[in-house]
């Protein structure tokens, strides 16, 4: 049997006390929840009661009207010519000049003036003033001994500038009367070669020509004539 003058010991309890932090995730649910409702109230009420913005002006499409046009024929474009044969190439002469060869000194001593040429006569040149020009309402006079004419040009055509395939064309003057003689010629356009203008006059000495005409009546002329030395 227990003393009834001795007390029994009493449990002990420590109360706890709420905290901020206790208080805040206790409502974070609560706070969560009704922010996200109020977000979409206030979201719709916005959509619901805005007004609508209209564009000012008006800014719509604008198309233009594509105009056809005809394209041109098509331009037919010929082939390129042919290339140019190219000249031959100069080959020097083989023809044998002996040494012994020389050209004689002159002087006054060796040419007395007795031996000398006469001086033109006045008469000479007069006599070629009444010789006109050929004009294209004359008959033009044509060599006649163009066979005579086609050997000299094989015969005096240089040897060194035949040998290097070199050609070549004088313009000679004639003065022809009105029987076809030649009573004068002299080199009226070089070739740029000497010796082809020395050729040319040797061809000329031997040329001979029908008359030129004028209105059927044969004139003296002075008319040009090419002389060709060309490579066969």
């Amino acid at each position: 049997m227990s003393d009834p003058g001795m007390t029994r010991a009493q449990p002990q309890y420590a109360i706890r006390r709420e905290t901020a932090n206790d208080r805040f995730k206790r409502g974070f649910s609560s706070w969560l929840w009704g922010s996200m409702v109020a977000a979409t109230v206030i979201h719709f009420g916005i959509f619901a009661f805005w007004p609508e913005l209209e564009a000012k002006g008006s800014y719509g499409t604008v198309t233009e009207e594509v105009e056809m046009i005809d394209l041109p024929p098509e331009v037919h474009i010929p082939p390129p010519p042919e290339a140019i044969a190219r000249p031959a190439t100069p080959v020097v002469s083989t023809a044998d000049i002996p040494d012994d060869i020389t050209i004689a000194p002159t002087s006054f001593e060796s040419n007395p003036v007795e031996n000398l040429p006469p001086p033109p006569t006045p008469g000479a040149s007069e006599s070629l003033s009444d010789f006109q020009a050929f004009t294209p309402s004359m008959v033009r006079p044509e060599p006649r001994n163009m066979r005579d004419v086609e050997a000299a040009l094989r015969r005096y055509y240089p040897a060194h500038l035949r040998d290097a395939g070199i050609g070549g064309t004088v313009r000679v003057n004639f003065w022809i009367d009105e029987t076809g003689k030649v009573v004068k010629y002299e080199v009226a356009q070089s070739s740029g070669y000497e010796a082809f203008d020395q050729a040319a006059a040797r061809v000329a000495d031997i040329m001979e020509f029908s008359p030129a005409l004028n209105r059927n009546q044969p004139v003296r002329v002075v008319v040009t004539f090419p002389i060709t030395f060309r490579v066969n």
